[in-house]
């Protein structure tokens, strides 16, 4: 049976049925349609694109036309997965207007189902504009790598009581905001449960342990593909890049040795055509 997009009412329905869903990341037509046929219910095009794909050393230079180049590819191939299009650093910060231009742009010429940004109180008011101009918004706290040279590198978010408490606070001012879900990155479980309990919106974690709504993962992570590094918070499903080493080292030997291609891999003439060019 055809798997069926679930919506956006529906993600608050399973949290109120205590089922967990999951959300993995795709940026291009071939790992979009994989996961279509998966029983993963949430694609996030996310600005980690910058890392995984385009070489940055951070999501910070990530552009407009970088997630809009990416997201149409994901929306063709997994058209029956919901799609989130992340919104890049620069794209919502500078001004309200601009943010709902921007997310406009992820809406129609993207095609995804709603958006992401990072931010906690401080983007209440650009979130409650856009979901305003009819745009479901997705929050992010906790770890936010967009500003992650403001919070001192890549660490652990709310590990004291004042920081749990702030978090708890961002997420309800975004709740109220109007934002559809959230996810929180880097954060201790016992905030993200506290959080979990305290919002009627879906929870999703990335290294913010079991007690979320839902989940989410770097799909290149989980695969094993992306080796630069791997994250404490991360569970590696797969060894694709020892899996492809192995394929391409294969590919290169049989070339080197005349062993590929053989007969099965090329094509044929017919004797009395091949005669005329000798």
């Amino acid at each position: 049976m055809e798997k069926k997009k679930v919506t956006i009412p529906q993600l608050k329905e399973l949290k109120q049925q205590g089922k967990r869903f999951k959300m993995v990341t795709a940026y291009d037509y071939l790992l979009a349609s994989v996961i279509d046929k998966s029983p993963i219910e949430l694609i996030l095009v996310g600005d980690s694109l910058g890392m995984v794909v385009l070489g940055y050393d951070s999501t910070v230079s990530v552009t407009m036309d970088d997630m809009l180049h990416h997201i149409k590819p994901v929306v063709k191939g997994a058209p029956n997965t919901l799609i989130i299009g992340d919104m890049p650093f620069g794209s919502y910060n500078v001004s309200i207007n601009e943010a709902i231009v921007n997310a406009n742009r992820i809406m129609k010429e993207g095609g995804a189902d709603c958006v992401k940004l990072e931010g906690g109180a401080v983007m209440v008011e650009t979130v409650r504009a856009i979901v305003n101009a009819g745009i479901p918004v997705m929050g992010h706290i906790g770890l936010t790598p967009q500003t992650v040279s403001q919070l001192g590198g890549f660490k652990v978010q709310g590990k004291d009581a004042d920081a749990a408490l702030k978090l708890l606070h961002d997420a309800q001012k975004l709740e109220e905001a109007g934002a559809f879900s959230i996810v929180m990155e880097c954060v201790p479980a016992p905030v993200t449960k506290l959080v979990t309990e305290n919002l009627s919106i879906p929870i999703i974690g990335i290294g913010a342990g079991p007690h979320c709504d839902g989940q989410v993962l770097v799909t290149q992570d989980m695969l094993g593909m992306f080796d630069r590094f791997v994250p404490k918070f991360v569970k590696q499903y797969g060894n694709l890049n020892g899996i492809i080493m192995e394929a391409l080292q294969k590919y290169a030997t049989e070339v080197d040795s005349g062993e590929f291609p053989g007969p099965e891999h090329s094509f044929a003439m017919k004797e009395e055509v091949l005669k005329k060019l000798y």
